[in-house]
């Protein structure tokens, strides 16, 4: 991860908790999506689930072709703030759900042949349709993030097809991806064709859903396009991506402050930020995220253990060791902090909610959003 424009922070000036995206990065990524697209002629959409941050939206509709909600919420954000194309995919959806996708939505996906039946006569010539099939496989070791484990409920089997009509769809959707590269998009593509080629007649599209790491250096960009081409030729649908992760892969990082040392068996710093309010995939995946300047445990001469300023026991972002000692007022730099935090953030404990800042290419860091006391209270009741 390249972290030149992270390492050139002035500190000094930058008030904690904050997150920072930096909009060279920002772009890096866009441009490397737009090549697949310019390759292959798919549509890509940014998926809102994974990053959210509206202010960044002038930039990425450069590049992208719309959004990708998962609620009614984020369908708005998308048609608001985006003003591109707006796909909607929900589990399940209640009558208020399906008033307020067809306001904001040009596409719905259903979960179910439940849901479509149910809906189909509200939605059917107002937007194009779709439904999300589980191809029944994957390659996701951990089931919290495997759309095809055994018994998942996200996507229609392949056995719940048999003696149905598609009258009416216009596409339909996969998701089985988490963090890969494209030989594990080549593999699931052998059992989704396999399973559902006969159902792609008349189907306009077809979405690969997300989870392609698209940005990660080590992707194999050309086996992906040579992927989508070959779907597209054989079937003559449009191919649609999904990337949340990989539009904001390495593009942010969140910056905190040691508020105080101890010693229990080990140093232990605390600090204004917290793994369980502001980085909470660090306890759900759970992984340890990497800092500027800190090594892994005894790499360095100090180790220290980070820790958060809730009250939750486990609030502890991991051990970490430093080329000197920790001291009070101290500021840390945590890496590959965009995707999956701000839009996951919580205010447990009424704790502060980071600022979020853009590191723009020419002119330094400038603060977009600033949360307080209002921001806990009016969630509440």
């Amino acid at each position: 991860m390249e972290t030149k424009r992270f390492e050139r922070l002035n500190l000094n000036k930058i008030e904690t908790p904050v997150y920072i995206v930096d909009e060279a990065y920002l772009e890096r990524n866009l441009k490397i999506l737009k090549s697949v697209k310019d390759r292959t002629g798919c549509k890509i959409l940014l998926a809102l689930k994974g990053f959210a941050m509206h202010s960044t939206f002038p930039l990425i509709r450069k590049y992208l072709d719309g959004v990708c909600a998962s609620s009614p919420h984020e369908a708005r954000l998308g048609k608001e703030k985006f003003g591109k194309e707006v796909h909607a995919y929900g589990p399940a959806y209640n009558e208020k759900d399906i008033a307020d996708l067809l306001k904001y939505s040009d596409t719905i996906v259903f979960n179910s042949f439940n849901q479509w039946n149910k809906y189909k006569n509200k939605v059917e010539g107002k937007v194009e349709t779709g439904l999300r099939v589980n191809p029944g496989y994957a390659e996701v070791e951990n089931p919290l993030y495997n759309p095809c484990a055994h018994n998942s409920r996200l996507g229609i089997p392949f056995k719940d097809f048999k003696g149905k009509s598609l009258e009416g769809i216009d596409g339909l959707h996969f998701h089985a991806m988490c963090e890969q590269n494209s030989d594990v998009l080549q593999r699931i593509l052998e059992r989704f064709e396999e399973k559902f080629s006969r159902h792609f007649s008349g189907m306009k599209w077809i979405n690969f859903g997300g989870g392609h790491h698209i940005t990660r250096p080590d992707y194999d960009v050309d086996l992906l396009c040579k992927l989508v081409n070959d779907f597209k030729d054989e079937y003559g649908v449009q191919v649609y991506l999904e990337p949340g992760e990989a539009i904001a892969l390495h593009t942010g990082v969140l910056v905190a402050s040691v508020q105080d040392v101890i010693n229990n068996g080990m140093d232990i710093a605390i600090l204004d930020t917290s793994a369980e309010t502001h980085m909470p995939d660090v306890l759900a995946m759970p992984y340890r995220p990497e800092i500027i300047g800190a090594g892994k445990p005894r790499q360095y001469k100090c180790t220290y253990r980070l820790g958060g300023q809730t009250c939750l026991a486990g609030d502890v972002i991991g051990d970490y060791s430093f080329k000197k000692k920790l001291k009070t007022g101290d500021k840390l730099v945590f890496l590959d902090m965009a995707h999956y935090t701000m839009v996951k953030t919580t205010t447990f404990n009424g704790v502060k909610l980071p600022d979020i800042a853009i590191n723009r290419k020419k002119g330094g860091v400038k603060v977009v959003k600033r949360f307080g006391y209002g921001d806990y209270k009016n969630r509440l009741s």
